[in-house]
């Protein structure tokens, strides 16, 4: 392959670097070598402001955008808040992506969600499935953003000729996460609720939903490894992941890359390797008047295995490794 990666020198902005994807892609980031990070807090530039925004660009010219700020939530947020997770999503992305290309950015990385597939899409799911039937009514306003950030991408690929990739990752866990008893994905509020009931030696933790529902977990550190991998490509490499323009050869084809373990297990599995981990030996019990969200949510990961990467950090290390981050900042917040 001929080509050039990412310059060590280059600068970089990661939008959304606090959080737990931007946190683990500017861990990975310094690792790799790269120093040159252009770096906001939400208090020092609103995303949702378009005329900060690109003032920012105008002034930070950078070479390259990782664009990994959201409003995230898990079941009971999407449910409770839809018009903020679809104005707030829309809002990010019509002003990152567009002033990336008014700055000239080379590449661009959107991070999207699993949840923009349909409900019941066959699974594993293929990055062509996008856009094939009805989504999962909880999420959908976030995932509907989502998507749209994804036509974004394509649509300045195809009419300005950037070269914008849309990456979707599938449930993520790690240092920097969310444990808020509330608004938390599925692993955080699992390690929070059976680590209280340990503490407070509680017999029975009871858990949302039967159970049944299918799930892929990767950890976070390894989503970094896997975009700096996407974004470092050959030119060539990289071209082959930008999508075709449908209109001209008639394929569907998204600049979409899926990024997972390829591999899952039922929340009930899940709920017990948590407890193992955390060393809850009470008996764990479901609500099945509660929602399960989608029956399964498996990514096919062989567009990404085919450019030569597969994920390192099996279920059971990287649950050790977030319960131990999570005893730390327990720690330190009190």
């Amino acid at each position: 392959m001929t080509g050039r990666s990412m310059e060590r020198d280059a600068r970089i902005y990661v939008a959304g670097h606090s959080g737990l994807v931007g946190s683990a892609l500017v861990r990975q980031l310094q690792a790799q070598g790269f120093g040159n990070l252009i770096l906001r807090t939400h208090s020092e530039l609103d995303l949702t402001d378009g005329a900060s925004v690109a003032q920012f660009f105008a002034a930070q010219r950078p070479d390259y955008v990782i664009l990994a700020a959201a409003k995230v939530g898990g079941i009971w947020a999407n449910k409770s808040y839809p018009a903020d997770f679809i104005r707030i999503n829309l809002a990010i992305q019509l002003n990152v992506i567009h002033n990336a290309f008014l700055a000239g950015v080379k590449r661009l990385l959107f991070l999207g969600s699993s949840c923009i597939y349909p409900r019941l899409a066959p699974q594993p799911m293929r990055e062509e499935h996008l856009l094939t039937g009805p989504l999962e009514p909880t999420n959908r306003p976030y995932a509907l953003a989502k998507i749209s950030g994804i036509e974004m991408c394509w649509s300045y690929n195809r009419q300005h000729g950037t070269r914008y990739l849309a990456v979707m990752p599938t449930n993520l866990y790690g240092p920097g996460d969310n444990y808020h008893p509330r608004g938390s994905h599925v692993i955080p509020a699992l390690i929070r609720k059976f680590h209280e009931a340990r503490v407070q030696g509680l017999k029975a933790v009871v858990l949302w939903g039967s159970g049944t529902s299918r799930r892929e977990f990767l950890y976070s550190d390894d989503m970094a490894q896997a975009c700096l991998h996407l974004l470092n490509l050959p030119d060539d490499a990289y071209s082959t992941l930008l999508g075709e323009d449908d209109t001209v050869t008639g394929h569907f084809v998204p600049p979409l890359v899926n990024i997972g373990m390829g591999q899952d297990l039922t929340i009930r599995e899940l709920a017990e390797r948590v407890a193992d981990t955390v060393g809850f030996a009470g008996a764990i019990e479901f609500d099945q008047t509660m929602p399960d969200g989608s029956p399964q949510k498996l990514l096919d990961v062989s567009r990404l295995w085919y450019t030569g990467w597969r994920a390192a950090t099996g279920l059971e290390e990287g649950l050790r490794k977030a319960y131990r981050d999570f005893v730390e900042r327990e720690l330190s917040a009190h």
